[in-house]
């Protein structure tokens, strides 16, 4: 039997969580450095791709680093991507209970996290701005989400 090609991913920059604990957001606050982007601002779990991972694989990986939760991939409930300047951003949106937020523990990047209604988020004066537009494209394609 001939062996088979490994599928090639599409190239991409990194990959973005909106994790929802019951009916809210949770939000890690940037580092306050001005060699990042957006330092201090409100930000969702994410970061950029390594290796070769897929996208989900990217944002669950830096999820599992940054607040120590893990979700299975098909946990995912929602995907989108954007073109950035430095690449293609993958977005997802995932749903756990509320009572995982016992299972929160900040890791070592951010000043520190909590949980915010999303309609707050996407009017928050230090939300990034590009996620708080993907988010809010994600509610209106899935009110449900809000009630």
């Amino acid at each position: 039997m001939a062996e088979q090609p490994t599928p090639r991913i599409a190239p991409f920059a990194g990959a973005k969580l909106a994790l929802f604990l019951g009916p809210d957001l949770l939000v890690i606050q940037r580092d306050d450095r001005p060699d990042i982007p957006w330092p201090g601002y409100w930000d969702l779990p994410g970061g950029g791709r390594e290796g070769d991972e897929t996208p989900i694989a990217c944002a669950l990986r830096e999820t599992r680093e940054e607040v120590s939760l893990t979700l299975c991939p098909d946990q995912i409930a929602w995907s989108h991507s954007y073109l950035r300047p430095h690449g293609r951003v993958w977005f997802f949106a995932a749903h756990l209970p509320a009572a995982r937020v016992t299972d929160v523990r900040l890791g070592d990047e951010g000043q520190g996290w909590r949980l915010m209604p999303p309609e707050t988020y996407c009017r928050h004066r230090r939300a990034v701005p590009h996620f708080a537009e993907t988010l809010a494209l994600y509610l209106s394609e899935n009110p449900a989400t809000l009630t």
